[in-house]
């Protein structure tokens, strides 16, 4: 068994290429730790700087959610920037030829682009989707048959959340139609059913005074005020009326709730009778009815 000299291995190494190797893992060290305090300081500074727009400029405000999207995208845009000098600048330290290997990772870039056409694809859309404004991080939209709250727009992916939990990460070259839950008012339908042998006009008084309750509820979120339109269906065991309003971005669905509920209320106070199955049964000459 052959034992390792420690004397000849020292000769072989000099000393000083090993201080001089040490050295360079630390400037290496300092270089990305440095990038890491930049970038907070970047940071910091995109987020004061989209602070100040919102509260102090009136013609250039934006939407908060619009302004949170830009935010991230700037910060992302900046620590890709801060790693590819840090790295470029590290392989300098080491004395790697730099020109080399970016003209070499040039002709691999022309090789693999034809096979990156689709994240190509997905980066030129998500330009667009922040450029334009289709929607912005906060947002509940509807992209294809995914229905979700937007959670992050990147380069390359869009984040949704939808309402069960499940995390959507969509391809923003696949985005082709998208729907926005988010932008100006949404309308509220409610229909109720009363029984034919109620008084129309009497439940219609009902259902308005439900709506004004709901209004002095819930004014700071309707745009529109509950309105009753009336007799929309002669369905098989009631009489359909409907009720609609507009509500404040996605305040629609709570306002449809609340809208249900105090109609309920009044009709069991003022005797309206909300149909439900009854069955009639002859025997023998005699009538029976029951539910």
């Amino acid at each position: 068994m052959e034992f390792i000299n420690f004397q000849e291995f020292f000769n072989i190494i000099d000393p000083k290429e090993i201080i001089l190797l040490g050295y360079s893992f630390l400037k290496v060290i300092g270089i990305f730790i440095i990038s890491r305090v930049v970038y907070k300081f970047g940071a910091i500074a995109i987020d004061q700087m989209f602070k100040d727009r919102f509260n102090l400029n009136e013609h250039l405000k934006v939407e908060q959610r619009r302004i949170e999207t830009l935010s991230r995208l700037l910060k992302s845009l900046l620590s890709y920037l801060l790693y590819f000098i840090a790295i470029v600048t590290s392989l300098k330290i080491f004395g790697v030829p730099i020109e080399t290997v970016l003209a070499g990772a040039g002709i691999l870039g022309l090789a693999v682009g034809f096979g990156a056409q689709n994240l190509v694809k997905d980066i030129i859309s998500g330009f667009f989707i922040i450029f334009e404004d289709l929607y912005a991080v906060g947002e509940y939209i509807k992209i294809d048959d995914k229905f979700g709250m937007v959670e992050e727009i990147g380069l390359k992916t869009t984040k949704i959340r939808a309402w069960t939990g499940e995390l959507y990460m969509i391809p923003n070259g696949s985005v082709e139609q998208v729907t926005n839950y988010n932008r100006g008012s949404m309308r509220s339908i409610v229909e109720v059913g009363i029984a034919y042998e109620e008084d129309i006009d009497n439940a219609i008084k009902v259902i308005e005074k439900a709506c004004d309750k709901v209004y002095l509820e819930m004014q700071e979120v309707i745009d529109e005020k509950p309105n009753v339109m009336g007799v929309i269906a002669l369905a098989d065991s009631s009489v359909n009326i409907r009720v609609t309003a507009t509500a404040k971005g996605l305040n629609h669905w709570a306002l449809e709730r609340k809208l249900r509920q105090r109609i309920k209320e009044e009709f069991d106070k003022e005797g309206v009778e909300i149909p439900y199955p009854r069955r009639v049964i002859i025997n023998g000459g005699e009538l029976e009815t029951g539910s």
